[in-house]
């Protein structure tokens, strides 16, 4: 049985966090191979941990007076042939840059934000750095003949390229591989996608995830707010993943507006219930407290990397590395500031990557406008929208984009666009404008949404359009979309072109 001290876990994250993100994205461990006594010593640390947290939220230790946002957004680099690209080893090294990270396949990287207050100014200079980070990416791809591509399913992928032998180089990676597989008893993966094509594929390992590249947004809560937030997350859901549509295409089949969901879901598949798949919307809201996710980690979902490590209980090192291995949609997140005090946030998860960092940041001004609405709403406000009917809205507007029907609090049944049209661009807007952000402001980012509403073009229907009208190249619809990201245009003042 080895046990591992984790400086990882003294390192900061999105919200000034110590990092509590994926687990495949932060926390490196040093064994792949696990022993019965391993998975017994963990399972015994994860009850302490669990029973600390329960105090910890009982005694009011997770106070939070201010709202605080960051997020990471995942990337793909290519080459001259809009292949993927398997040299971010290289990429990172030339780059130089704390904030740009490996994910699981060697031609992905994740790029994090250094978090703000949500206050006057926040999303301007969040997208500053953003749009600056980008460059210096591009100039480091390019110098290596690469190009960075912001984008949710790369077009050109194929099966292939989806291979051990492009896992990026870390233990965390081939552990996560083996102990899924070891869950699944060895069966391999099996992607059934119905969209507007079918898709029936079988997978030997799990790298069909890197093929799912996200914009993931935290935003920090009280913890006695945090089971409302993780609820309006789940009720909003459906709103950002249609309006955020840029996943269309997968092997060069047609599927979902955004395949990143059925793909995601499938891609870890452990073959258990539904309340132990390891990529889900969930089964409920939360009825009390956020504890009620972290009781289901510890009793409903199997360890699968039980790493050792030689940390005191009060840091959560077993906790939060468990819960980083349960990649729930809307996901609530514990973590520590730099003098040590604990904090929750909520992480969504649903927003694909790109089309451009302009787009990005509209994405995550359209989640903070609504989040801040329905949070300061009156009442209890998951009576207004079931969860089965939050859950239908969420996969009806990834298969369907903005021409997902969905009903709404009201009780009435609107298109996703005639929705954001006639009500929730508004809302969005009061949500900002509560917060403190100016009009100004809040215009220039919801005014980007409301283009894509008013002409019904997504980055999943530009890409679309583009094959419609050019045929099945997608060659060509990468070098097309890597030419119109590199002007940092909204997508839906993008030509055909």
């Amino acid at each position: 049985m080895s046990v591992r001290r984790n400086a990882s876990l003294n390192s900061t994250g999105p919200c000034g966090a110590r990092p509590t993100n994926l687990v495949v994205m932060g926390q490196e461990i040093t064994d792949s191979r696990f022993t019965d006594s391993a998975f017994a010593e963990f399972r015994r640390r994860l009850d302490v941990e669990t029973g600390l947290l329960r105090d910890w939220m009982a005694q009011g230790r997770l106070r939070s007076n201010e709202r605080r946002f960051g997020f990471e957004v995942e990337a793909w680099l290519i080459d001259a042939d809009a292949r993927p690209a398997a040299c971010n080893q290289a990429f990172l090294a030339a780059l130089e840059d704390p904030l740009v990270v490996p994910e699981l396949a060697q031609f992905n990287f994740e790029i994090n934000s250094v978090p703000r207050h949500l206050e006057p100014g926040a999303l301007d200079v969040m997208h500053r750095a953003l749009a600056e980070r980008w460059r210096h990416c591009e100039q480091a791809a390019s110098a290596l003949g690469a190009r960075p591509v912001l984008t949710g399913i790369l077009p050109t992928v194929r099966s292939g390229d989806l291979s051990l032998d492009h896992m990026s180089p870390l233990q965390r990676y081939r552990a996560i591989n083996e102990q899924v597989f070891r869950l699944r008893h060895g069966a391999p993966i099996e992607l059934d996608i119905d969209g507007v094509e079918q898709l029936h594929h079988r997978h030997a390992d799990v790298m069909l995830e890197a093929a799912t590249t996200s914009l993931q947004i935290h935003v920090q809560v009280d913890a006695d707010e945090a089971a409302r937030a993780f609820n309006v997350c789940k009720m909003i859901s459906a709103i950002t993943v249609g309006a955020a549509a840029n996943s269309p295409y997968l092997f060069e089949r047609q599927l979902w507006a955004e395949t990143r969901i059925p793909l995601f879901e499938q891609a870890v598949d452990v073959g258990a219930s539904d309340y132990s798949k390891r990529v889900t919307f969930g089964v409920r809201y939360a009825q009390d407290s956020i504890l009620e996710c972290f009781e289901a980690n510890r009793t409903r979902y199997p360890v699968i990397l039980p790493d050792l490590m030689d940390t005191p209980a009060e840091e959560l090192a077993h906790l939060r590395l468990h819960n980083g291995t349960i990649w729930r949609w809307n996901r609530p997140l514990i973590g520590f500031d730099d003098a040590g005090r604990p904090h929750c946030r909520i992480e969504h998860r649903v927003i694909a990557a790109g089309p451009t960092p302009r787009d990005a940041i509209a994405n995550c001004a359209l989640f903070l406008g609504l989040f801040e609405a329905f949070m300061r709403a009156s009442g209890p406000i998951e009576s207004l929208l079931s969860f089965a009917v939050a859950r239908d809205n969420f996969y009806a507007a990834a298969r369907l984009g903005l021409d997902a029907p969905l009903r709404w609090v009201d009780g009435a049944v609107y298109t996703l666009c005639d929705l954001l049209a006639s009500q929730l661009l508004d809302t969005a807007a009061g949500g900002l404008s509560a917060a403190g952000l100016g009009n100004a402001e809040i215009a220039r980012w919801l005014d980007v949404i409301r283009g894509r509403v008013e002409r019904n073009a997504t980055g999943a229907d530009w890409q679309v359009a583009w094959i419609a009208r050019h045929g099945r190249d997608f060659r060509g619809l990468v070098d097309a979309y890597v030419r119109h990201q590199a002007d940092n245009t909204p997508v839906h003042e993008w030509s055909l072109t």
